[in-house]
């Protein structure tokens, strides 16, 4: 017998408040035939710029181009936000803890209950229902609301602050990050016990920024380091020598090396291994903390849901996974699945910030080598590199990604061999011109078997709903062919 395929949509609680819950779910179920939703336990309204924070996010101000498809309150497309927690958190989980949750407001009374309803109606429909949460961003239900205090933020090898950031993510080594994480769990599978699973965004260090690459040597990883059998000193130490390599010391001769290697990530990690031993340590225990995290999480919902409530988070694909912490083959254990994100506008803004600062930092650097460099360090896009970085941006709503059906089926090819069995979805987004949507959503359906996510409803118009649908139709996991 066939195993129909999990296609998911995440729509935040603010479309259900303004289009309605029956809306929202005729047109997930009739136009993109969805088996699965996500949503997120808070609820939103309108807020002025002085109050409020921007939606859609302005991903570190690349991302202020971004508009939403789907216009909310008085017809606006970008628009000035605040939150409030859709229940009641109970204190008592929390006691005694550095991070405590969001406080219930008269909006929290009002219309928190329009989260409780969704799930009730999602399921009442046949759909599986999900929470959306923020696996290192305390209090953890919005991606732009909340964030570490400094102790627990993740350090540069020189034990800086980052200046910049988009993922405002605590260090995963942070005791005090991962109990909040652990009362939130418990709290919202006490106040939600029917939901069907958990999809913790960003369970690693996320490298928007070259900076973000290099974390993390806070004093929190120091003892993680020492408890898990790792040379702090020679990974900090090899860490800085290798970052003041990129940050002058990189020549046109590294450039041509890097383009003339075949297997770019596999000699990437030998010549780490090589050159600054500490350096990729470093990523080993990243890895680990990662693992670690998702290993709690697992273990504190099982202590609430007894292993029925899914554990699905979501995370950079290969190359990024490198750096970022994410072992696709560490966390088989603990994860039902990953979804892996096949975000273009994000690739080509990372791109940018990469290839701009180390342009900056190395005099005399041939900027279309460096270009060249990246595309193939990354594998961003099936076209060639333009020459210059200029051409290469965060899109603007009617604009395609810069990506590619073959790049993204590398990706997704890659995280599968590390992760079998546990299913890999392709992560797309609905972000970008409805052309360029199609082709990237057939792309999704196609090179992925075990199922689809699209991030997220606000970025679907109805002729996208639609597309999700047709993209979709018919599929299930014996009818497409597994490598």
């Amino acid at each position: 017998m066939s195993q129909q395929r999990q296609i998911g949509v995440t729509v935040l609680p603010e479309y259900l408040q303004y289009e309605g819950i029956e809306t929202v779910l005729d047109n997930l179920t009739q136009r993109a035939g969805v088996t699965a939703v996500s949503t997120s336990p808070y609820v939103m309204q309108l807020a002025d710029e002085q109050t409020g924070v921007r939606e859609p996010p302005a991903d570190a101000g690349a991302g202020k181009v971004r508009l939403l498809d789907r216009p909310l309150w008085e017809g606006k497309r970008e628009l000035w936000v605040k939150t409030a927690p859709s229940f009641v958190p109970d204190k008592t989980l929390y006691a005694g803890l550095r991070y405590q949750p969001a406080e219930p407001d008269e909006l929290t009374r009002r219309e928190g209950h329009v989260v409780a309803d969704f799930v009730q109606a999602a399921q009442a429909r046949g759909l599986e229902v999900y929470f959306q949460v923020q696996a290192a961003i305390p209090p953890g239900y919005r991606v732009q609301f909340g964030g570490p205090h400094e102790e627990d933020i993740p350090r540069l090898p020189d034990g800086s602050l980052p200046r910049k950031r988009v993922a405002n993510n605590g260090s995963l080594a942070s005791p005090h990050i991962i109990e909040y994480q652990h009362a939130l769990i418990r709290d919202l599978l006490n106040r939600y016990p029917e939901i069907d699973g958990l999809r913790f965004d960003w369970p690693e260090y996320p490298p928007y920024f070259l900076d973000s690459a290099f974390f993390d040597f806070s004093a929190h990883a120091k003892q993680a380091a020492c408890r898990l059998g790792f040379q702090f000193d020679q990974m900090q130490t090899d860490s800085l020598a290798l970052y003041q390599k990129l940050h002058g010391g990189l020549t046109n001769d590294d450039l041509e090396a890097i383009l003339s290697e075949a297997n770019q990530s596999t000699n990437f990690t030998a010549w780490l291994n090589e050159h600054y031993p500490g350096a990729a340590a470093m990523l080993l225990m990243k890895a680990q903390l990662s693992k670690e995290l998702l290993s709690g999480f697992r273990a504190t919902m099982n202590e609430v849901s007894n292993t029925e409530v899914e554990l699905a988070p979501s995370a950079f694909p290969p190359p990024w996974s490198l750096i970022s912490g994410m072992n696709y083959s560490l966390v088989t254990k603990y994860c039902n699945s990953v979804s892996v994100k096949l975000y273009g506008m994000h690739w080509s803004m990372i791109l940018r910030s990469y290839g701009d600062q180390l342009l900056a930092a190395n005099p005399g650097l041939s900027e279309s080598l460096l270009v060249r460099a990246l595309f193939k360090l990354l594998d961003i896009a099936d076209s060639e590199p333009p020459a210059q970085l200029k051409d290469i941006y965060y899109p603007g709503p009617d604009e395609p990604h810069l990506t590619g059906p073959h790049a993204q089926e590398r990706k997704i090819s890659a995280a599968r061999k590390l992760a079998k069995p546990m299913p890999i979805y392709a992560l797309a987004h609905g972000y970008g011109p409805t052309e360029d949507f199609h082709a990237r959503m057939q792309v999704a359906a196609e090179i992925s078997p075990d199922g689809v996510w699209i991030n997220r409803y606000c970025y679907l118009n109805n002729d996208k709903l639609d597309i999700i649908g047709q993209c979709t139709a018919g599929c299930t996991t014996q009818s497409l062919q597994k490598s």
